[in-house]
């Protein structure tokens, strides 16, 4: 699953630092047996976020990505005042953020990642396929589509639908945008919106909540299709939750207990910016079914 955590820039950190956190929080775990919040969190009194100030449409030091808008409706709800903690998401966001205790919780991490803890997944989305309507290619479901061949198609290098590309043989024409940016300057996303407006590129394939607010932002507005019927290659679909240290199980279970309760206005932020979200069943979660769980 380390494929997954790739488009957030900070799962390549260190596996030496993630073992000597879970060491660490196996320890302070066995401690904390009654429930005490106090003993896992910096200040009980406070919804601590780690996040990145220039991480669109995820967080930005402004308050205005999703998960700044998620992390307003948890505190709402904790009756917690809000404090965030930003540092870049390069390698050592995690050391440096939730590991060193400067805040108490991720508010986007894919399961599987060793390097924190994860909640309940609160989301499911896939990589998608952009492309301009009335392109042709707006009603391609796959990257196997013969329709594909030939053509020139954006791709974040290292990302998991690059090995599906190859295995289509899509790699020969495409163009790749770096991974690793420095997001105070640069954004690959946005960079391949731009080639693809100027036909520079014949479409582009972005991480899902990046390629529906990208998409609808661009003028006029450009197809997204969650890509949820790859066959070969690997699945390009991913759950996401929040991370935590590996010690606080309260702190965790009460996270759950948030998402179980506010799915609907969890899902109703993140269709307010374009994320295209899956149920179990590959279908799309609009605003008629956003009371449904991941």
């Amino acid at each position: 699953m380390a494929g997954a955590g790739r488009y957030r820039r900070w799962l390549p950190a260190l596996l030496a630092i993630a073992a000597m956190a879970i060491g660490h929080g196996a320890a302070r775990a066995q401690t904390n047996e009654s429930g005490d919040l106090s003993i896992e969190l910096i200040d009980p009194k406070v919804l601590r976020v780690c996040a990145d100030p220039r991480n669109l449409p995820f967080s930005n030091d402004k308050g205005e990505g999703f998960e700044n808008k998620l992390a307003e409706l948890f505190a709402q709800k904790l009756q917690k005042k809000l404090e965030f903690t930003y540092f870049p998401q390069a390698t050592g966001f995690v050391r440096m953020t939730l590991g060193s205790h400067r805040c108490d919780v991720i508010m986007g991490f894919p399961q599987g990642d060793e390097l924190a803890q994860g909640t309940n997944p609160y989301y499911r989305t896939a990589y998608a396929l952009i492309a301009k309507q009335g392109s042709g290619l707006d009603d391609v479901t796959t990257l196997e589509d013969e329709r594909l061949k030939g053509k020139h198609i954006g791709v974040v290098a290292g990302t998991p639908p690059g090995t599906n590309m190859a295995v289509a043989g899509l790699m020969a024409n495409a163009k790749p945008y770096p991974l690793m940016i420095d997001t105070r300057i640069d954004s690959s996303a946005e960079a391949m919106i731009s080639d693809l407006a100027k036909g520079e590129i014949d479409a582009g394939v972005l991480w899902g909540p990046m390629a529906g607010f990208y998409a609808r932002k661009a003028n006029p507005p450009l197809h997204v299709t969650p890509l949820v019927k790859e066959t070969t290659g690997p699945k390009l679909v991913y759950r996401i939750g929040m991370g935590v240290r590996p010690a606080d199980q309260n702190w965790k279970r009460q996270l759950n207990r948030l998402i179980q309760e506010n799915q609907g206005e969890i899902n109703k932020i993140l269709l307010d910016f374009g994320v295209p979200l899956l149920d179990e069943n590959d279908r799309p979660i609009g605003p008629d079914t956003a009371a449904k769980s991941p």
